[in-house]
């Protein structure tokens, strides 16, 4: 087993690796800037480095930097998380050629995925159902237009290099489409430094369902079911939960049959997440994320697997502790992102927190690096943490997630709890009846959230 492993993030993501490797044994390195320097990442690590000034560029993404934290403190392997240089190929390759372990996928396997039409040409050939569109890159606004007349509108243009939301619109027209085009470009150019897009069919009410998935690089490769993530604003999610309230058994057990297989095909190492829409009984694939995810937490609840733990021990070698028929689902587990952000338009809001008192109780989890004193630096994502709630069923989560909701205290700092406070009591969530575009809709109409 690795010896030493250092950290390659912040905040919650951060800590939550920490506390695997000490579970494994492992001594761990936490690295930060000097605006983290009293994070609580920093303060629980074996040791710790800082690597840059604030701003992500000149610290986490700080690649030589990274390496002399490495050397420094001779850590053997690093542990990217979510976000900053987690799904950078380069960045694996780099830790190879100076023999370190990077924990996450072959650089091969986070380059393909990471272009989105290659990766949707991969899930093509490996069986997965994808949505129609354009099969590559869009060569021209002719070659556009004629796909769109081909496949029907609505069409969603989309940047091959993408995420987040950026480089993407809807054109409900042909008029619509000549915008949509030129308008995705320049957000992709800018955001990307990559102007080329891709078309699919736009879907009206679909759900977000994705698959968390487990390989060891060796060709064998598990499923651990589902996670739910069609609350999203700005395309970014907000609260997802598994299982899904839209799938059943058969359907689980059916697309769940079908990544799995794609993986082992693939030879994927490392945890990784499929993402499909799923419309009308029917899934298609849009992204592979190769890394661990936000919402990771979900899965361990209901299937009792630590993914940090066996992310690890895939990394090393080790191989797959779990058999497909040895996962097994109990209960139902909701996540919401707490985030220092204004409830109704989302505005950041950075600060020192005042007063902070987590809710406790059977079946609840903080998965947080805040406390009382802590300061929301500016400069990186809001999340403040992450509130997931598992119960015996659906019912019994809600009502837990309501209770946890109410308990929860922050203060100095604006937070999204009072829109959870809502949404964990509005009928559509509560009878599980919502898509993608649910929650845009239903801020429009006011929500009931006190902003």
């Amino acid at each position: 087993m690795f010896e030493k492993i250092l950290i390659a993030n912040r905040g919650e993501i951060a800590l939550r690796i920490l506390r695997a490797c000490k579970d494994l044994g492992i001594q761990t390195v936490a690295v930060h800037s000097t605006a983290d320097a009293d994070a609580m990442h920093v303060r629980l690590a074996d040791e710790s480095v800082c690597i840059g000034p604030p701003p992500a560029k000149d610290s986490y993404l700080n690649i030589p930097a990274l390496l002399a934290a490495c050397e420094i403190t001779g850590a053997d392997a690093v542990h990217p998380g979510y976000g900053f240089l987690s799904e950078n190929a380069r960045f694996a390759e780099i830790l190879e050629e100076h023999g370190l372990h990077f924990i996450g996928p072959k650089p091969a396997h986070i380059r393909l995925m990471g272009d989105k039409i290659e990766a949707k040409r991969t899930a093509r050939r490996l069986g997965i159902p994808c949505v129609p569109g354009s099969e590559g890159a869009l060569g021209s606004d002719d070659e556009a237009k004629a796909i769109a007349r081909d496949i029907g509108y609505p069409v969603l243009v989309k940047a091959a290099a993408g995420g987040g939301g950026r480089g993407m619109k809807v054109a409900r027209s042909e008029a619509d489409l000549r915008i949509a085009l030129a308008t995705a470009r320049a957000e992709s150019k800018a955001a990307f430094g990559d102007d080329s897009l891709y078309m699919e069919k736009y879907l009206e009410q679909p759900r977000h369902i994705e698959f968390q998935v487990l390989g060891d690089g060796e060709g064998h490769a598990i499923h651990l079911g589902e996670r739910d993530c069609s609350l999203q604003r700005r395309h970014q999610k907000i609260w997802e939960e598994s299982p899904s309230p839209a799938l059943n058994a058969d359907a689980r057990g059916r697309i769940g049959d079908v990544v799995a297989k794609a993986m082992q095909d693939l030879g994927y190492l490392g945890v990784g997440t499929i993402e499909f829409l799923y419309e009308d009984g029917q899934f298609y694939f849009i992204e592979m994320n190769t890394r661990i995810q936000v919402e990771h937490p979900v899965t361990e609840m209901i299937t009792d697997i630590d993914l940090i733990l066996e992310q690890i021990r895939v990394a090393n070698g080790s191989g797959l502790t779990i058999r497909q028929e040895d996962v097994t689902y109990h209960g139902h587990a909701i996540e919401c992102r707490i985030n220092a952000e204004n409830p109704v338009s989302f505005r950041p809001s950075p600060g020192k927190i005042r007063h902070y008192h987590p809710p406790g109780g059977m079946g609840v989890r903080i998965d947080s690096a805040a406390y009382r004193g802590y300061v929301i630096p500016p400069y990186y994502d809001s999340l403040i943490g992450k509130l997931i709630v598992h119960g015996k069923t659906r019912a019994e989560c809600l009502m837990r997630l309501r209770r946890a909701i109410d308990e929860f205290v922050v203060d100095g700092v604006e937070t999204t709890l009072p829109l959870f406070r809502a949404l964990v009591r509005d009928k559509d969530i509560l009878d599980g009846s919502y898509h993608i575009h649910w929650l845009e809709q239903f801020l429009a109409r006011g929500g009931g959230v006190d902003g």
